[in-house]
């Protein structure tokens, strides 16, 4: 075909690191990227359009030599390449989430938990199990917050370590090997990200408390990277006298700072924090204290002024092994640790956009495959997304092929002449065909208006293509 009507240009950097061995497996992928791409939010059947086209697509995901290692294996090469050409410091987002699944048989697919319910019929709690995947992942973003791509990856269910709730309750869990934790999860995510990124200094991994784990503390230390999470335990510090809390309680206010916060409804204020920082020696649990060194790390808190409306007050406790000199530097870790938000962003959009938990597939192994394919039609979207708000003025040769310039120039005409269209130019444009109005006072398009746009424009370019062949020019 000709490159000039190739309407998916962008997966020839996603798969050319692809690690299949069988040049038909590497085919298929991309094939189905296309016509996943295509009808984003679709089943299957509906994507592929034929019975023939779904078959192909029901045997590759449940094919045993398909993984979601190979199937993210591209994006994985993709995302090292563009980290090598950004300069200055990579943010690693840190998040897990959640897939449920409806199933007569949960069995082949698994659970996530068990969840207290109120029966109506007796006067005591039952509980009831949930079926389904939890997905660890690790997004690299710029301090901007434009995604740069996936760097690290994990599926698993409960069952997996099952027998560890129950080892909890009867002794202490931090003597619990970290082994033995799902939180094993954070340490394996951070040694990849670290060895895609070839240069760990430049990388800071960033977490919820979720991701407050002294072991995850000590692996940054080996690995020669940086870390910034937010603190949900009170741990001991400087001789053992006393705790973070207490000694963060010493500290005076030494600055203010002002930021933008919404409620849940949208609305907009201001928030008026302080902030104070500390240089602290940590040491780590007494359980471990004999297996891990104590560390020198700084302590930052952020604590809004006043009671606002329809909302909590902000209440940030953060540590990290970066030093903090200044309140600017304060200011720019706060800024970082919001950009974690962002991954949120990215696993709404597989979920609402992908409609990753509509999938009627009946195994693990087989929804773990597609889930994985749909991370790089989820992390495009996203990039979009953010690039329209981080670079604006860029070519827009840089994501669109000639066709769908063309194409997009036929379908949205132009309010005014511009000389030279940029690329935000191009991305209103796709975000129009997806329902958005562009008028003057409205904020740039989201990802759920960019989503419908391109698979609006792949359906519109396979017709052009199609045309060009039937009459010939």
């Amino acid at each position: 075909m000709d490159p000039m009507l190739e309407g998916a240009a962008w997966l020839d950097e996603e798969l050319a690191g692809s690690t299949f061995a069988d040049a038909r497996l590497h085919q298929r992928l991309r094939r189905l990227l296309e016509q996943l791409g295509g009808a984003m939010g679709a089943s299957l059947p509906l994507a592929c359009q034929d019975w023939a086209a779904t078959k192909a697509a029901y045997r590759f995901f449940d094919n045993d030599r398909v993984s979601e290692a190979q199937i993210l294996a591209g994006h994985f090469a993709a995302t090292a390449s563009r980290l090598a050409v950004t300069e200055g410091p990579i943010l690693i987002l840190h998040d897990t989430t959640e897939f449920v699944y409806h199933r007569v048989r949960p069995e082949p697919i698994g659970l996530t938990g068990q969840y207290p319910c109120r029966n109506t019929s007796y006067d005591r709690r039952q509980f009831y199990s949930v079926c389904g995947l939890l997905m660890h992942s690790s997004l690299g973003v710029t301090p901007d917050g434009l995604p740069l791509g996936l760097c690290a990856i994990k599926f698993w269910t409960r069952a997996s370590f099952k027998g560890t709730s129950t080892l909890k309750r009867h002794i202490n869990p931090t003597r619990v090997p970290i082994e033995q934790k799902e939180s094993l999860r954070w340490l394996e995510n951070m040694r990849q990200a670290s060895v895609l990124a070839a240069d760990p200094a430049r990388c800071i991994h960033i977490g919820d408390r979720e991701g407050d784990i002294y072991e995850l503390f000590v692996t940054a230390h080996e690995l020669g990277t940086h870390f910034l999470v937010r603190s949900s335990v009170d741990r001991r510090a400087d001789d053992g006298t006393r705790t973070i809390i207490a000694a963060m309680d010493e500290v005076p206010g030494l600055g203010e700072h002002w930021i933008e916060v919404r409620d849940d409804k949208g609305k907009s204020s201001r928030a008026h924090l302080t902030i104070k920082y500390q240089r602290l020696h940590v040491l780590p649990p007494l359980a471990k204290q004999k297996r891990y060194p104590a560390l020198e790390l700084t302590v930052i808190c952020t604590d809004e002024r006043g009671t606002p409306e329809n909302r909590p007050p902000i209440h940030w406790r953060l540590i990290t092994d970066l030093p903090v000199t200044c309140v600017d530097e304060a200011v720019e870790k706060i800024g970082w640790y919001a950009l974690r938000w962002k991954i949120e962003l990215f696993h709404k959009i597989l979920k609402s956009g992908c409609r990753a938990e509509d999938a009627k597939l009946r195994s693990a192994e087989r929804l773990v495959n597609l889930l994985a394919l749909f991370c790089i039609l989820a992390w495009r979207v996203f990039w979009l997304t953010m690039l329209n708000r981080t670079a604006p003025t860029a070519s827009p040769r840089l994501v669109f092929t000639p066709l769908e310039i063309r194409l997009l120039d036929q379908l949205v005409k132009d309010k005014a002449s511009s000389p030279a269209p940029t690329l935000s130019h191009y991305l209103t444009k796709i975000a129009q065909l997806g329902g958005y109005l562009a008028r003057a006072k409205d904020p740039p398009p989201g990802s759920m208006v960019l989503w419908r746009g391109l698979s609006r424009l792949t359906d519109l370019g396979l017709g052009a293509s199609l045309g060009m062949r039937l009459v010939g020019n």
